[in-house]
Protein backbone atom coordinates (compact mmCIF):
# COMPACT_ATOMS: atom_id res chain seq x y z
CA UNK A 1 0.00 0.00 0.00
CA UNK A 2 1.52 3.35 -0.98
CA UNK A 3 1.42 6.54 1.12
CA UNK A 4 -1.52 8.00 -0.82
CA UNK A 5 -3.68 4.98 -0.05
CA UNK A 6 -2.75 5.08 3.64
CA UNK A 7 -3.88 8.71 3.94
CA UNK A 8 -7.19 8.04 2.18
CA UNK A 9 -10.28 7.97 4.38
CA UNK A 10 -12.52 4.93 4.13
CA UNK A 11 -15.40 5.68 1.75
CA UNK A 12 -18.01 4.51 4.27
CA UNK A 13 -17.05 7.28 6.69
CA UNK A 14 -19.43 10.24 6.82
CA UNK A 15 -17.38 13.21 5.54
CA UNK A 16 -18.48 15.21 8.59
CA UNK A 17 -16.99 12.60 10.91
CA UNK A 18 -13.49 12.93 9.47
CA UNK A 19 -11.09 14.39 12.01
CA UNK A 20 -9.38 17.49 10.68
CA UNK A 21 -5.68 17.92 10.29
CA UNK A 22 -4.30 18.82 13.73
CA UNK A 23 -2.61 21.85 12.16
CA UNK A 24 -5.99 23.45 11.46
CA UNK A 25 -6.81 26.38 13.70
CA UNK A 26 -9.78 26.36 16.06
CA UNK A 27 -11.42 28.91 13.75
CA UNK A 28 -11.00 26.60 10.74
CA UNK A 29 -12.37 23.63 12.67
CA UNK A 30 -15.40 25.67 13.80
CA UNK A 31 -16.34 26.18 10.14
CA UNK A 32 -16.57 22.44 9.41
CA UNK A 33 -20.07 20.96 9.25
CA UNK A 34 -20.90 17.33 9.95
CA UNK A 35 -24.41 17.78 8.54
CA UNK A 36 -25.54 20.45 6.10
CA UNK A 37 -28.78 19.33 4.47
CA UNK A 38 -32.56 19.50 4.71
CA UNK A 39 -34.29 17.10 7.05
CA UNK A 40 -37.52 15.22 6.38
CA UNK A 41 -39.62 18.29 7.29
CA UNK A 42 -37.73 20.45 4.79
CA UNK A 43 -35.93 22.46 7.49
CA UNK A 44 -32.27 22.99 6.70
CA UNK A 45 -30.10 21.40 9.40
CA UNK A 46 -26.50 22.33 10.12
CA UNK A 47 -24.51 20.42 12.73
CA UNK A 48 -20.92 21.45 13.44
CA UNK A 49 -18.15 18.86 13.27
CA UNK A 50 -16.30 20.61 16.08
CA UNK A 51 -17.64 22.36 19.17
CA UNK A 52 -15.53 25.19 20.54
CA UNK A 53 -15.15 25.36 24.31
CA UNK A 54 -13.17 27.71 26.49
CA UNK A 55 -10.59 26.18 28.79
CA UNK A 56 -10.25 27.47 32.39
CA UNK A 57 -7.12 29.34 31.26
CA UNK A 58 -9.22 31.21 28.67
CA UNK A 59 -7.83 29.36 25.65
CA UNK A 60 -10.36 28.09 23.10
CA UNK A 61 -10.32 24.40 22.19
CA UNK A 62 -12.15 22.54 19.39
CA UNK A 63 -13.78 19.24 20.37
CA UNK A 64 -14.74 16.74 17.62
CA UNK A 65 -18.40 15.70 17.82
CA UNK A 66 -17.55 11.97 17.70
CA UNK A 67 -14.04 11.57 19.06
CA UNK A 68 -14.59 14.00 21.95
CA UNK A 69 -18.28 13.27 22.61
CA UNK A 70 -17.72 12.34 26.25
CA UNK A 71 -15.81 15.57 26.94
CA UNK A 72 -18.53 17.59 25.15
CA UNK A 73 -21.13 15.93 27.41
CA UNK A 74 -19.06 16.81 30.47
CA UNK A 75 -18.90 20.47 29.37
CA UNK A 76 -22.66 20.58 28.80
CA UNK A 77 -23.34 19.04 32.23
CA UNK A 78 -21.14 21.71 33.82
CA UNK A 79 -23.06 24.60 32.31
CA UNK A 80 -26.14 26.05 33.94
CA UNK A 81 -28.38 29.00 33.14
CA UNK A 82 -29.46 31.23 36.01
CA UNK A 83 -32.87 32.93 36.40
CA UNK A 84 -31.64 35.87 34.27
CA UNK A 85 -30.73 33.60 31.38
CA UNK A 86 -27.01 34.00 32.03
CA UNK A 87 -24.83 30.93 31.63
CA UNK A 88 -22.90 29.95 34.72
CA UNK A 89 -20.28 27.24 35.10
CA UNK A 90 -19.67 25.01 38.09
Amino acid sequence: MDNNQEKETHRAVNPGDVIADEEQSVEEKKQQLAVDSPDITGDHIQVPTYFAVEEPDGEEKALHHVKDAEEISDVIRQSRVDENGERTWW
